[in-house]
């Protein structure tokens, strides 16, 4: 399913593509791409939920009202975010690309993920999903691409 989502973002959203497709036509197109339907239907659903989540006036698991606080984790999402993965989320909450809330609804799409646990290459590219779809994230979001795509300038040993 995340071949699936790497494939449409690279394609259509990062691209700058429009997507004027229906679902059956999407699913022919990635059919004939080599996916199969079944994780065509999940990679689609994920982001039909993706999008209601940005609908949303605020994530069901924040309360806005409340003071800035720690994020303690679940152990399911121990499970599929590793410390390195965990870390790199309170970074980049810190240097504010992530808000408390999009860092919700990353966590929120990671878990929906068919995979057992995600790597920080993959979750990087989930992050920029998420920022993609959220309006008003677009500096956090070319923040997030910077980070993903920066290049040393330094000699390479």
């Amino acid at each position: 399913m995340f071949d699936i989502l790497m494939y449409l973002f690279e394609t259509y959203i990062h691209s700058d593509v429009e997507l004027l497709m229906d679902h059956d036509e999407l699913t022919d197109e990635l059919t004939r791409a080599g996916f199969r339907k079944e994780e065509i239907y999940k990679a689609l659903d994920w982001l039909e939920q993706l999008a209601a989540l940005q609908e949303s006036d605020t994530h069901p698991y924040l309360n806005p009202s409340a003071t800035p606080a720690i994020r303690i984790f679940t152990a399911p999402e121990m499970a599929k975010l590793d410390v390195e993965c965990r870390g790199f989320l309170m970074f980049l909450e810190q240097i504010k690309v992530l808000t408390a809330e999009t860092r919700e609804m990353v966590i929120d799409r990671v878990m929906e993920l068919d995979s057992p646990e995600i790597e920080l290459e993959d979750l990087k590219w989930i992050i920029l999903m998420v920022l993609f779809n959220v309006p008003g994230s677009e500096s956090a979001y070319q923040q997030m691409e910077e980070l993903i795509f920066e290049v040393g300038d330094g000699i390479l040993h």
